[in-house]
């Protein structure tokens, strides 16, 4: 018999959040299991960056409502950094690369306080283009080496949750296909995955489940194979 009195990994639980006057996500409410990758989608304006910044405690915590939680900790009781030593990694949609800095500066700045987590010769081992680019200033890297340089640097940080926003915008599909089986190897680790991706049908082969978002609210939560066999719902609310 299922237990069903088992308390997800990570939940939030009815969140409300606002971005400047407008009430942008309104009432969400998701789970996810440790080592499992869920997508987060829905059509542009939906709320699902607001999601993660509300989950990640990137804005003022008095604009939100509502609880978080991972693995047993209240995370909706904590500021950002408060969130990060607990686990949490956002990699944002402008991947956030700081600049004037060496790709191994980006890491090495990202392991300054603990918890720290992989090696930075390990992140070189899962992106070789990085370590062949250590001492390349990370602005001037291309986009998808941008977007290693970004997860290798949550990487490095001891995480429990990656919050991942648009990784796929703007490249090529050849790097789309070796972010993807970075993700897969990421999970491979036991790391729990929320992937945010205008790039629907890629993210949904990557995930194990998905929930998507209309208006602000949840409107669909299950298996991503669900929602791939689902032509009717996949039209209506991802226009694919």
């Amino acid at each position: 018999m299922t237990d069903t009195s088992k308390t997800p990994y990570f939940a939030a639980n009815d969140i409300h959040a606002y971005y400047g006057e407008s009430y942008i996500v309104q009432g969400i409410s998701l789970s996810v299991e440790e080592g499992e990758i869920l997508a987060l989608l829905g059509r542009n304006g939906a709320g699902k960056t607001s999601t993660l910044r509300a989950i990640a405690r990137m804005d003022d915590p008095a604009i939100h409502q509502g609880e978080i939680w991972l693995d047993g900790k209240p995370l909706h009781e904590m500021r950002a950094w408060q969130a990060a030593q607990e686990g949490i990694a956002l990699v944002p949609e402008d991947r956030s690369i700081i600049q004037g800095l060496t790709v191994e500066e980006n890491l090495q700045l990202a392991q300054i306080e603990k918890p720290v987590g992989w090696s930075i010769e390990r992140i070189y081992e899962l992106f070789p283009r990085l370590g062949e680019r250590r001492k390349q200033e990370g602005t001037t890297l291309s986009g998808g080496e941008q977007q290693m340089l970004a997860i290798g640097r949550a990487l490095a940080r001891d995480i429990k949750l990656l919050l991942l926003d648009e990784p796929y915008e703007g490249l090529a599909p050849v790097i789309v296909q070796e972010i993807e089986k970075t993700l897969k190897l990421i999970r491979e680790q036991g790391i729990t995955t929320i992937i945010v991706e205008q790039n629907a049908v890629a993210a949904l082969k990557l995930a194990d489940r998905a929930v998507i978002l209309d208006t602000g609210g949840v409107v669909f939560d299950g298996t991503a194979k669900e929602v791939l066999d689902n032509e009717k719902l996949r039209h209506e609310y991802l226009a694919i």
